[in-house]
């Protein structure tokens, strides 16, 4: 008999978990107001709720993101002041859960993810990432040296943050992942004392630790000298290829020629160095020198709280990414991310849900395409151009009228209701040049036309004359002509809203962590002098105090956002 627990899967558990929302699939639209530069760029600066964003991606570009960043909420509990241990974890679990799902589905085979997250909740999402991810698709936890100097007001100062990375599928990450380029202290490292016509070089040990009989020859010097392997070690390589190297020049034996034999590694040939897990702020930045950066662009009275520095985000990307890969982050804050990208020639797509998308992501980026010298600019040589686009989220498709009748947003004209409802049905919207009804396809010869006007079986019959043998075709409108339904069997006609109903959430416009304010304290009994007795309007009731679900959380009256 099969033991009990052979099938069992190892997950976190937590209040509200499966409770994750049937979000709706929206389109969309570019503010032109706020595009810039190269108008064929396909950079994409998106404002709006990031689960939402990230779900109105997902069909075009499932499979297609080379790389993530994020740089989610920390979880400090300075949010979270007022309730119990399992609520606070709950809410955060709830925000991240859904999203990282998501962006797995946007990563490519050998595509990553970097997560950036402190200590308060890095063990938790650890364990969630091996659900969502594949704990075998694990690559490291990077630990990242953000301080210069410990806090003294910590008991235990915390200098370092961690970048938690998972691939898609590890062995096709394992393959791409990529050296990190020589600094210009290790460049100057090679020297060419003998003028080789190879350039610049320095030399390794030839020896390796063990013994193998084929390893074993004796090597003759230029000046005459033999040599053979030191006790306990043999030669790196076998004779034939020791002799092909020799006959290269890729050998040194010192100036003199009588030095114990070493080989030549050129700078030219030279792949860069295989990355740790450990970057201290010396290679990639520190936190100081992030707040600088934003200084420098914003001035000292809008300065982000927790910024990373530019270089922090090019190592990420020298890593996981090669130029015109496409790079994400969903978490855009300040831009950082996204305006490395740009300047390390990555397409990329960035979502921010706060106001901040237009007063810190758009104007940093503007001035990115404009030639912005800041963060890595000399570094990586940039000089300007490319461009964005600038989206924002379509409003839901559906909402209620004052009866609580379900009905199309007044909001949507006739080419957005189209190009919305072949998100809904899983088309892509691509309107025919002639054809009227050949407003979006699934297939070669699978097609969705959209109207809100009346259709009769006359349309229907002009429709069928021009549909090619194999074609199908799926027409959603708001009503039909008595006979309409089934007249041909290539073609299914659904009325609008009702085809949508109970799909998905409709006229939800914000996922983000709601928090709400602390319980107000429950008058006792019998205090009668404390009782406000003037006649005003009423207060909201109190709260009471214990447990409550996610839902009634998330539901309360009084919120405010880990975003705000």
């Amino acid at each position: 008999m099969t033991p009990k627990h052979k099938y069992q899967k190892l997950e976190l558990t937590w209040i509200g978990k499966g409770e994750e929302p049937a979000l709706e699939p929206r389109i969309l639209v570019e503010n032109t107001e706020y595009s810039y530069g190269d108008p064929s760029s396909e950079n994409m600066l998106i404002h709006g709720d990031n689960l939402l964003a990230l779900k109105a991606l997902e069909q075009e570009y499932t499979g297609k993101i080379k790389c993530i960043y994020i740089d989610p909420p920390y979880n400090t509990g300075n949010a979270f002041e007022h309730y119990d241990d399992g609520i606070e974890h709950s809410l955060w679990l709830n925000l991240m859960k859904p999203r990282l799902e998501l962006l797995r589905t946007l990563l490519k085979d050998d595509g990553s993810i970097w997560i950036s997250i402190d200590d308060n909740e890095s063990h938790y999402l650890k364990v969630l990432c091996d659900e969502v991810f594949g704990r075998t698709n694990f690559v490291a936890n990077v630990v990242w040296q953000k301080r210069i100097s410990p806090d003294m007001r910590a008991t235990l100062g915390a200098g370092h943050e961690n970048i938690i990375v998972y691939a898609k599928t590890f062995d096709k990450f394992r393959g791409i992942i990529n050296k990190i380029p020589k600094t210009a202290s290790q460049s100057s490292l090679f020297k060419n004392p003998d003028n080789d016509p190879r350039g610049p070089w320095v030399s390794s040990d030839f020896t390796a630790q063990g013994f193998r009989p084929n390893q074993m020859y004796k090597i003759v010097s230029p000046s005459g000298v033999v040599f053979t392997p030191p006790e306990g070690r043999c030669w790196k390589n076998i004779e034939p290829v020791y002799l092909r190297l020799l006959a290269e020049g890729r050998m040194w034996f010192g100036r003199q020629g009588n030095a114990v034999p070493r080989r030549k590694t050129y700078l030219n040939e030279s792949e860069g160095n295989t990355a740790w897990t450990w970057w201290p702020h010396e290679e990639v930045g520190n936190t100081q020198e992030s707040k600088k950066e934003i200084i420098a662009l914003f001035g000292t009275n809008n300065v982000f709280e927790t910024p990373k520095p530019e270089r922090l985000i090019k190592r990420v990307l020298d890593l996981a990414t090669n130029e015109n890969d496409l790079f994400l982050d969903s978490f855009l804050g300040s831009g950082t991310s996204v305006a490395v990208a740009h300047k390390m020639n990555r397409k990329w797509i960035g979502i921010e849900l706060g106001g901040h998308a237009y007063t810190h992501c758009y104007p940093r980026l503007k001035a990115v395409v404009d030639g912005e010298q800041g963060g890595i600019s000399k570094t990586v040589d940039w000089k300007g151009g490319g461009g964005f686009k600038f989206y924002t989220l379509a409003p839901s498709l559906l909402n209620q009228d004052k009866y609580g009748n379900w009905v199309i947003s007044k909001e949507y004209d006739a080419q957005k209701l189209a190009a919305a409802m072949a998100k809904q049905e899983g088309f892509r919207y691509s309107p025919h040049e002639s054809l009227f009804w050949k407003q979006g396809i699934s297939s070669e010869q699978d097609f969705i036309f959209t109207t809100t006007q009346f259709v009769t079986a006359e349309t229907l019959d002009q429709i069928h004359d021009e549909m090619q043998q194999g074609e199908s075709l799926l027409i959603c409108c708001k009503s039909y002509q008595k006979g309409c339904k089934g007249k041909y069997s290539n073609i299914t006609i659904k009325k609008i809203p009702q085809m949508l109903l109970g799909r998905c959430e409709f006229g939800r416009d914000d996922y983000s962590l709601n928090i709400v304010n602390m319980p107000e304290e429950e008058t006792p009994e019998g205090d009668s002098d404390n009782l406000d007795t003037n006649p005003v309007a009423p207060t909201k009731p109190k709260k009471k105090k214990g447990k409550r679900s996610v839902q009634e959380i998330n539901n309360d009256n009084q919120q405010t956002s880990l975003f705000d």
